[in-house]
């Protein structure tokens, strides 16, 4: 699988590791967008857009290896039900309706989810979403005729 397939497209399936390295460098890219903005070297909104512009390849990463685990890549959704849930105003509510819709539930779902992504091992040989997942080449590979 290619860097382009690997960030952009939703078909085929990726394994467990190429899904930790895009999510480890998620999280770098996390971290010094947040830190930079924080200090006041990044401006809030340009930060926000390259927020906004890392969902593609993080959502095509999540759809693949959904379909490595022969799954619909719309139970990725899900997680914008969590992240909804999680941002919810729930004061309207007593305290524990509050903990238990705007914590509890999206937290079981995050980890849920992140049993399913990360930790079970996709399906064997092929299943409907295609051959059985390829790792990522980071690196070209070198020609024959070199």
């Amino acid at each position: 699988m290619t860097l382009q397939q690997w960030l952009f497209s939703y078909r085929g399936r990726l394994g467990r590791r190429d899904f930790w390295i895009w999510q480890a460098l998620w999280l770098v890219l996390m971290i010094a967008l947040f830190s930079l903005a924080g200090v006041g070297w990044l401006d809030t909104q340009m930060a926000a857009f390259m927020v906004v512009c890392l969902l593609w390849p993080t959502s095509a990463t999540v759809v693949k290896r959904l379909h490595d685990r022969n799954r619909r890549g719309y139970w990725a959704l899900l997680l914008v039900v969590a992240w909804m849930l999680l941002a919810g105003n729930w004061s309207m509510l007593d305290g524990t309706l509050q903990w238990l819709l705007g914590r509890l539930l999206p937290t079981v779902i995050f980890l849920i989810t992140m049993l399913e992504l990360g930790v079970f091992t996709g399906t064997q040989g092929a299943n409907r979403y295609g051959t059985a997942a390829k790792p990522v080449l980071f690196l070209p590979e070198k020609s024959a005729h070199q």
